[in-house]
């Protein structure tokens, strides 16, 4: 429950500033200044944006089948929040204890696909239905590349928990990390981050809510704090991901600093505060790579999106599980 409570202050939290920081991010990509009229250099427009949001009136089509049209944000929020409840933030607060809680993780987020095809269907609105439509294809076929690439670290570390992965990767800073002591998980770390942005929604695979197609996508017929639980669960997927990425490939809650015969710098650089710090530090940089590749790239056409997935990612997800498989027994030898 502690691991839980922080999570979701975090999230709040983060929510906020990550849509300042991601409004500023696209301005200096893009050569543009973002917000800045509201307090200093706009860093409460954010927070105006949020109060403005709350004061809006929940505006319901008459034709909606109301029940669903009003359970489904909650389910997609509820869907990805409980994900955070099995992700350890240091070596005391582990999470789940599972010993399966990785792929209970990924059973359990992937349940966000019944909220968004139900807030589809229930809005009575053909935008809406294509939209939902489009996600659930998207969603479904990019959970098939990320887990293997999750099952490529499986096959390689010999374990389900998610503590047990970030306890291996213990002591000897950078040079302990999955993704550098196994180089083989360069490839499925790269599948993992582009799937990773497909199941966030997030552009080039944003069709789901395609502006220039669909209005909105699947929640076009919502405003105010249900439009508002939608865009916290697109944000909480994000950080979700990027913390599940940053155990499995970038040392988890471990510092990616070595002990040395002169000066132990991991063994000064752990403990409780230490662990969420680099948990944390680590998954803010993925986000960041999320934002940085929404603002440069552009959007993928249907085909594209559906065509990168089956004829590209999985089979190179697959051909990796051998690979993996090969280099675990080369390991054992």
């Amino acid at each position: 429950m502690l691991t839980l409570a922080f999570y979701l202050a975090f999230l709040l939290i983060f929510v906020v500033f990550a849509v300042y920081g991601e409004r500023k991010t696209a301005a200096f990509i893009q050569n543009r200044l973002g917000p800045m009229e509201v307090g200093p250099k706009g860093i409460l427009q954010t927070v105006a944006d949020l109060l403005k949001m709350l004061q809006k009136e929940d505006i319901k089509a008459s034709s909606v089948d109301k029940l669903p049209f009003l359970i489904a944000p909650i389910i997609v929020f509820v869907a990805v929040f409980t994900g955070f409840s099995l992700l350890p933030l240091n070596a005391e607060l582990s999470g789940s204890t599972a010993s399966g809680g990785l792929f209970l993780l990924l059973a359990i987020i992937s349940l966000d696909v019944l909220g968004i095809l139900m807030a589809g269907w229930a809005s009575n609105n053909k935008y809406s239905l294509f939209g939902s439509m489009r996600s659930v294809a998207q969603i479904i076929s990019y959970e098939i590349p990320i887990g293997l690439s999750v099952l490529s670290v499986v096959i390689i570390t010999g374990t389900l928990d998610l503590q047990e992965t970030s306890i291996q990767q213990t002591g000897r800073g950078l040079l302990g990390w999955n993704l550098v002591q196994h180089p083989v998980l360069v490839i499925p770390f790269l599948i993992f981050i582009i799937s990773g942005l497909a199941e966030s929604n997030r552009t080039p695979f944003d069709l789901p809510e395609s502006e220039s197609e669909l209005v909105g996508g699947y929640h076009t017929e919502y405003s105010g704090f249900r439009w508002g639980i939608f865009m916290l669960s697109e944000y909480g997927m994000m950080l979700l991901l990027s913390i599940l990425g940053s155990i499995l490939f970038l040392g988890g809650w471990n510092s990616p600093f070595p002990n040395m015969e002169f000066l132990s710098l991991s063994d000064l650089t752990s403990g409780t505060f230490w662990g969420v710090f680099w948990l944390l530090s680590k998954s803010l940089l993925l986000v960041f790579v999320q934002m940085w590749v929404r603002w440069t790239l552009p959007r993928l056409r249907v085909d594209q999106l559906m065509s990168l997935s089956w004829k590209y990612l999985t089979p190179v997800s697959i051909l990796m599980l051998f690979i993996c498989g090969i280099w675990k027994l080369w390991l054992l030898s």
